[in-house]
């Protein structure tokens, strides 16, 4: 059974770099601001599978990023369970919005849990991106 946990930043580079970066230098998985995110695992029989990072950007949003399944466990069901997971984590810290900067490529898998495109567009590295919302109910 799947299990979530609030991991070291440590752990997740890894996964990042493997799952979005592969062949590029390990440079392109830190964020700068990685000191100051929650950053969460999802293991599989104990093995990390899938990370996010979390990071509140006021009283009212968080975004999260760097959301990354190893290929071989995508489709799975893996990432659903920990976006969700976030959406609940984002709910009890009181979040009123949460949004993240998705690879256009996987627009309809945050679509499927009621994330909204912006209309924001972005390319960085020969990457499109897309900024998409979702609006939680205050607690």
């Amino acid at each position: 059974m799947p299990q979530i946990e609030q991991i070291p930043i440590e752990l997740a580079l890894p996964i990042r770099h493997r799952a979005m970066y592969p062949g590029q230098d390990r440079s392109f998985a830190k964020l700068p601001d990685d000191e100051e995110g929650i950053h969460f695992g999802l293991f599989d029989e104990n093995k990390l599978i899938s990370v996010v990072s979390w990071f509140r950007r006021n009283e009212e949003a968080a975004q999260f990023r760097k959301m990354a399944t190893l290929e071989e466990y995508r489709n799975s069901g893996y990432g659903t369970l920990l976006l969700r997971y976030i959406i609940d984590f984002s709910e009890f810290e009181n979040i009123g919005t949460l949004w993240c900067n998705a690879r256009v490529s996987a627009a309809s898998f945050y679509e499927r849990l009621g994330f909204k495109e912006t209309g924001e567009h972005f390319t960085r590295n020969e990457i499109s991106y897309v900024t998409m919302t979702l609006c939680l109910s205050k607690v």
